[in-house]
């Protein structure tokens, strides 16, 4: 394949400016019987800091919680260069850029909850590009999916980190999707910057206070929901912190 695997899943480490990361021994790897996502409760309140238009979405709910609806991403990519067996695993937004179409295939990811939430991505759905496992890892842009959850080549070639000798052809463990780029972010949005907000928020009320960024900061793929991709797009919009 032309270019090398997104993922950073299996002995992934926590972001280097994430002083709160519990540092685990890898990114967390479950058995072969599927996780379930369980339901967060939703954002409740409006921050006190950063997003000044974010409004506090009713819900008629009856009083029950209602499941929160995952419909943009976070996608982790490493832009240095990194040897994994061998392999440089560096894969940057603008390698993304240098591809044909701009379109990649997002492979080599080897967990399964990452998985089971590269299989629910919708053909069209935006994500961020976020630089990982740098020295200032942020958001950097955007991108799309253009093609829905399909078998990952990687697992079965024995040349790639990736390899997966217990998975079958017919009927493969890892899922990949292709996705395009859309665009640069205004600005670059750091980590260190989203986490002061996602404190605000989780003190105060706001969309931020259950980002999967920091609940499962070591994660590769990460789902957000639709008021946690417009308050973190908005901050592009706001003089660096």
């Amino acid at each position: 394949m032309p270019w090398p695997s997104r993922k950073r899943d299996k002995g992934a480490v926590a972001d280097k400016k994430e002083p709160d990361a519990k540092i685990a021994k890898t990114e967390e790897e479950t058995s072969d019987k599927e996780e379930e996502e369980k339901p967060a409760k939703p954002p409740a309140g409006s921050s006190k800091s950063g997003w000044k238009n974010w409004k506090k979405k009713e819900t008629e709910s009856g009083g029950e919680e209602s499941k929160i609806t995952y419909c943009h991403w976070l996608l982790k990519s490493e832009p240095e260069s990194r040897l994994e067996k061998g392999v440089d695993v560096k894969f940057s937004v603008d390698d993304l850029k240098a591809q044909p179409n701009q379109t990649t295939c997002w492979d080599g990811v080897r967990n399964y909850q990452a998985r089971n939430f590269l299989r629910s991505m919708k053909l069209g759905q935006q994500a961020f590009f976020y630089h990982s496992n740098c020295k200032e890892p942020g958001i950097v842009a955007i991108v799309k999916i253009v093609k829905e959850a399909y078998p990952d080549h990687t697992q079965f070639d024995q040349k790639d980190p990736h390899y997966d000798s217990t998975s079958r052809k017919e009927n493969p463990k890892w899922s990949m999707v292709d996705v395009q780029f859309v665009r640069m972010t205004k600005r670059f949005i750091p980590l260190s910057e989203i986490k002061t907000h996602h404190l605000a928020h989780k003190a105060n009320g706001g969309p931020l206070k259950n980002m999967m960024l920091f609940t499962r900061q070591r994660l590769s793929i990460q789902p957000l929901t639709q008021e946690e991709f417009d308050f973190v797009l908005s901050l592009e919009e706001e003089k660096p912190h």
